[in-house]
C-alpha cells in the first residue's frame, strides 16, 4: 500500500499526482511484489494478479547476478542494456497470450531461459559475461520483463475501463519499463503516473501517505494508541 500511495506525493519532479478520478489500476513491480491493483476508491482494492513464482525484481537480480553485472541488478541490467541489442536473442514473454493468467505473471521461465542461454553460449566458447555479449543479453532480457509489464497494464487498464494507471515499486524506476509505458499510455489517451526515482524504492514518505488516506477512511481513530503493530500489514482487498 506504501508503494501505491507513492504516487500521491507531489514534488518539484512530479509536481502532480493522481487527481481522485477513479478507478485507478496499479502496477507494483519490485523485488518482492509484481502485481495489479484496481483501485475504485482510496483504501478500496481489488487483487487482479500477481507473480506465480518470482517478482520481476527478483528475476533482474538473478540474471544480474549470472551475467556477473552487480547488485542491485535492476540498475546493473539497465545500465548494461543501454549499449546492447534487444533484438539479438528471442526470449519468451510468460503468460503475455495466456487466457487462463491473463493478469497473472511468471518470471522464473524467462530466468530459466537466460540460465539455458548462458550455458549455450558457454559450449560454443563464448562468454556470457564479456562487455558486448552481456550488453546484449541485459537488453533482450529487460525488452522481455518490459514487454509483458507493459502489455498486461494495458490490457487490464483497457479491460476495466480505467481513467489512469500508476506504476510504482523500486522496478518503476526503470527506463525502458517508463518509456514504454508511457509511450503506450499516450497513445490510448491514458494519464500515467510513475513516483520520481528517490521515491521508487521503499522510503517512510510513502509509508505516512498511505497512513494519512487510511486515517481518513479509518473506522477508528487514530489517537487510539492500543493498536497492534504489523511487520507485514496486508492490503485491505475486496
Amino acid at each position: 500500500e506504501g508503494h501505491i500511495y507513492s504516487n500521491w506525493l507531489a514534488t518539484e519532479s512530479a509536481p502532480g499526482a493522481p487527481d481522485g478520478a477513479f478507478p485507478v489500476l496499479v502496477l507494483i513491480v519490485s523485488g518482492g511484489h509484481t502485481e495489479l491493483i484496481l483501485m475504485t476508491d482510496h483504501g478500496v482494492y481489488r487483487h487482479l494478479g500477481g507473480t506465480l513464482d518470482d517478482a520481476a525484481g527478483e528475476a533482474y537480480d538473478k540474471v544480474a547476478r549470472l551475467l556477473a553485472l552487480g547488485f542491485p541488478g535492476g540498475p546493473a541490467i539497465q545500465q548494461a542494456a543501454e549499449a546492447g541489442d534487444p533484438h539479438r536473442f528471442e526470449l519468451p514473454r510468460p503468460l503475455l497470450h495466456n487466457k487462463e493468467h491473463p493478469f497473472n505473471f511468471s518470471f522464473s521461465g524467462l530466468k530459466n531461459a537466460m540460465l539455458n542461454l548462458t550455458r549455450s553460449l558457454e559450449a560454443q566458447g563464448k562468454s556470457p559475461t564479456a562487455p558486448g555479449l552481456a550488453a546484449d543479453l541485459a537488453a533482450s532480457f529487460q525488452a522481455a520483463v518490459t514487454d509483458v509489464l507493459v502489455q498486461k497494464t494495458v490490457a487490464a487498464a483497457q479491460q476495466f475501463e480505467v481513467r489512469q494507471v500508476c506504476i510504482c515499486g523500486g522496478v518503476s524506476a526503470n527506463r525502458a519499463l517508463r518509456q514504454a509505458a508511457a509511450a503506450r499510455c499516450d497513445e490510448l489517451d491514458l494519464p500515467l503516473y510513475i513516483p520520481p526515482l528517490f521515491l521508487c524504492t521503499d522510503n517512510a514518505a510513502m509509508i505516512g501517505a498511505a497512513a494519512y488516506f487510511r486515517a481518513q477512511t479509518a473506522e477508528q481513530s487514530a489517537s487510539n494508541f492500543a493498536l497492534d503493530v504489523f511487520a507485514n500489514l496486508p492490503l485491505p482487498v475486496a
